[in-house]
């Protein structure tokens, strides 16, 4: 599980920092570009959190259901 959370908060930093960056180039300019690419990277930043939670929730379940077994 560590390597997982690891490996998500690498990717996070690596998409959340692009997003921040390209809304506060939004924010200087005023132009819609920088917010659209702003905006695709606080989605890929939300599917990597989202696919981080679901990975280690199921883990636990399957671990746990081999417990069981």
């Amino acid at each position: 599980m560590t390597v997982l959370f690891w490996v998500s908060g690498v990717l996070l930093v690596l998409t959340a920092l692009p997003a921040a960056l390209f809304f506060v180039l939004h924010i200087s300019t005023g132009e819609p570009v920088p917010l659209a690419r702003a905006k695709a990277f606080f989605h890929w930043v939300v599917v990597i959190v989202l696919g981080t939670f679901d990975i280690a929730i199921f883990t636990r379940v399957i671990q746990g259901l081999i417990a069981i077994w």
